[in-house]
């Protein structure tokens, strides 16, 4: 196995009301392996108890940096406005034009209904997507958008 020495980047996930334990355990496992912080915005959709989030997450629980806010209001309040990206396949800007720095908050909405029309507008040019081939697919599973936009953003930051 490799390890890397990842720099103290400590980037933010943030999962706005996530519905589907098994997407969420798996975040928690990305995020303890790339030391960035998980933030769950109530209400779930599940229990943290659940054994889909746990087997999703397997042992890894322990190490994952979790907060739980009963809102995103709560939730983003530490967080300086201009290093909220927020993530929507609406976004008509791409990831890779966005300039990911270390302390980033990365938000994502709902699996099934993804962010609302008042935080889409709220997030002006910092609303960004994934691209996408064609029409086939209308979006990526969230843990997968979440590895995506995740290491794009190490990346940028040289880890």
């Amino acid at each position: 196995m490799m390890n890397f020495d990842w720099p103290d980047t400590a980037f933010h996930i943030v999962l706005v009301e996530p519905e589907i334990p098994p997407n969420t355990g798996n975040i928690a496992r990305t995020c303890a392996g790339t030391g960035t912080r998980l933030h769950l915005v109530e209400p779930l959709g599940f229990s943290l108890d659940d054994k889909h989030v746990k087997r999703a997450g397997l042992d890894y629980w322990p190490h994952v940096d979790l907060h739980v806010h009963p809102n995103l209001e709560d939730c983003l309040k530490t967080a300086p406005p201009e290093r909220v990206w927020w993530f929507s396949k609406k976004a008509t800007r791409s990831i890779y034009e966005a300039r990911f720095q270390a302390g980033d908050w990365l938000v994502f909405g709902p699996e099934t209904r993804g962010l609302s029309d008042p935080q889409l507008a709220n997030a002006g040019d910092q609303l960004l997507s994934i691209p996408m081939r064609g029409e086939a697919v209308r979006s990526y599973n969230l843990g997968t958008s979440v590895g995506i936009s995740l290491f794009e953003a190490l990346r940028q930051v040289g880890s």
